[in-house]
Order: structure tokens, then C-alpha cells, then sequence
């Protein structure tokens, strides 16, 4: 497929880049920054002509691209005022969606955030190994555009029976060169409470953007996106009881065994996480 990426700079997007060339995938880049060449193209997302016209035709070449990957936001609460994070994403993400169906472009597989979920914990989530199945619980601004989105997803593909949507509700991304730190998370549990102690290895996360654009049908779909394992050496009976107390269980969550589960990720998608800060440190 030639696919435009959308935040195609960034912390996660390019390892997607290239991890998807890897794959055989041609693969434009776009972002408001980046290193100037043939495949990468510095577009203004939040202006929706710069959008349209980019993915329908990038320099000479006027034959658009099949599919769209949409990572491209202000990427974390807190970075910017939330007014500033609401009118970028927000827009940006209508822009990007819409664009696509008005060309006909019908796979988009995008970046939601594990932030849906109800992070930070402060209050607990329902039960454990959290799953997408109990209703969002958006936190802050930043987590509300992230359910906003998913909710003009689910009306774009209504209006467009053959539109495939997917939400890849990502874990907090590491690389290998952030796992030095992860041993002394062990001193304080409540440290890293804040997202059950879950991480993604961004060549995993490139991994399920690579399943959804293979394997997603049409219609729109939401997923959890971590790694196999928690950020933790304690095991996992011991961190719930200490700073989750009361909340149900379910099932053998295992001694570091992810608390945010992946196995609707596994069971449709095909998504099978293959790193670990362990094999690092």
C-alpha cells in the first residue's frame, strides 16, 4: 500500500515509518517538522486544504495514497493549555477523516490513547486486566478529544458502510534507550499507578498499525495497545493490593503479566507483542 502517516516525526511515528517500509509498504510522511526529501511532506494538519490537497497528490505524483495512519497531535495531556490541545487535535483528526472519505481513501487506522480508559487512576478502573469493554472514562481535555474522535469514527463509517476506522488505544510508548530507568520504578509502586504499570514497545506499537491496516474490516473498532508485561519486577497480587485495593479481579492476571489487556487486540487483529524492557536491562 502507499500510506500517508500522519506525526510521521515523531516518538512514535517513525519507528511505524519504518517498520511499514520494512514491511514493503510505501510510506509518506507528513508533519508540521521533519527532514526535507521525496518522502515526507510538512503540512499544517489543523488547515484542512493543506490536508485534502496533500493526500491527493504529494510534488508531481497525482495518483493520492490507500490508506491513511493518523498519529499526527499534541501527544500527552499537560504539554500545551488544554484549548490549544482540543482545537489541534480535534481538528486535525476531523481534517484527517474527513479528507480521506471526500477521496475515497477507506483504511485509517489511528491513534487513540490508553488515556480513554480513565488515566490517570485515580479512580480505580472497574476491575482487573482492564479491557475496552466498560464505557470511556476521559479524564482530561487531552483524553476527551481522544473519545470525541473515536465517536466521529463510529458516525463516518454509519455514513460509509465500506470504511474500515480503527482505534489503537496505545500504552505509554517507550523505546529501548527508556528502559535504564525502569528498575527503580520498583521503590514506588505508586509511581507508575497511574496507568496500571503499562508500556508499549514502539516497534510493537508499529506492529499493530501494521495488523489493523492488514486485518481490520470495515467498520470502525477500538483496541488496547501494550506490551506483554508490566514496567514492574513486583508481582502483580502484591502491586494491586497495595495501591488497588477492593477492585475486582479477574481471572490469573499472572506475576507480571500486562494489566491492560491486549487480547482483543490478539483474538481480531492478529496482534501478538514481541518486546520487552527485560530483554534490555
Amino acid at each position: 500500500m502507499r500510506i500517508a502517516l500522519t506525526g510521521s516525526s515523531g516518538k512514535l511515528g517513525t519507528v511505524v515509518a519504518r517498520e511499514l517500509t520494512a514491511a514493503g509498504h510505501e510510506v509518506i510522511g507528513f508533519d508540521v517538522v521533519g527532514a526535507r526529501g521525496p518522502a515526507f511532506v510538512q503540512i499544517d494538519l489543523t488547515d484542512y486544504g493543506q490536508v485534502v490537497d496533500a493526500f491527493a497528490a504529494v510534488g508531481d505524483r497525482h495518483d493520492g495514497v490507500d490508506a491513511v495512519v493518523h498519529l499526527g497531535a499534541v501527544p500527552a495531556p499537560g504539554l500545551r493549555p488544554d484549548i490549544a490541545t482540543f482545537h489541534n487535535n480535534m481538528t486535525a483528526t476531523f481534517n484527517v477523516f474527513h479528507a480521506a472519505t471526500r477521496l475515497g481513501i477507506d483504511r485509517i487506522v489511528y491513534a487513540s490513547s490508553e488515556t480513554v480508559q480513565g488515566l490517570p487512576f485515580d479512580v480505580p478502573p472497574p476491575y482487573f486486566p482492564v479491557d475496552e469493554e466498560y464505557p470511556a472514562r476521559p479524564e482530561s481535555v487531552y483524553s476527551l478529544v481522544k473519545h470525541l474522535e473515536e465517536q466521529l469514527a463510529i458516525e463516518l463509517v454509519r455514513w460509509h458502510p465500506g470504511l474500515s476506522i480503527t482505534a489503537l488505544r496505545f500504552s505509554n510508548v517507550m523505546v529501548p534507550e527508556d528502559y535504564a530507568e525502569f528498575p527503580s520504578f520498583d521503590a514506588d509502586a505508586r509511581r507508575r499507578k497511574w496507568n496500571a504499570w503499562s508500556y508499549i514497545d514502539a516497534r510493537d506499537g508499529a506492529q499493530a498499525v501494521l495488523r489493523a491496516l492488514e486485518n481490520a474490516p470495515a467498520g470502525f473498532d477500538r483496541f488496547l495497545i501494550a506490551a506483554a508485561d508490566t514496567v514492574m519486577s513486583r508481582p502483580n497480587a502484591e502491586l494491586i493490593a497495595e495501591v488497588f485495593p477492593g477492585v475486582e479481579v479477574r481471572g490469573d492476571l499472572g506475576e507480571n503479566t500486562s494489566l491492560f489487556s491486549t487480547a482483543k487486540a490478539r483474538r481480531l487483529l492478529g496482534y501478538e507483542p514481541q518486546h520487552s524492557w527485560r530483554d534490555h536491562v
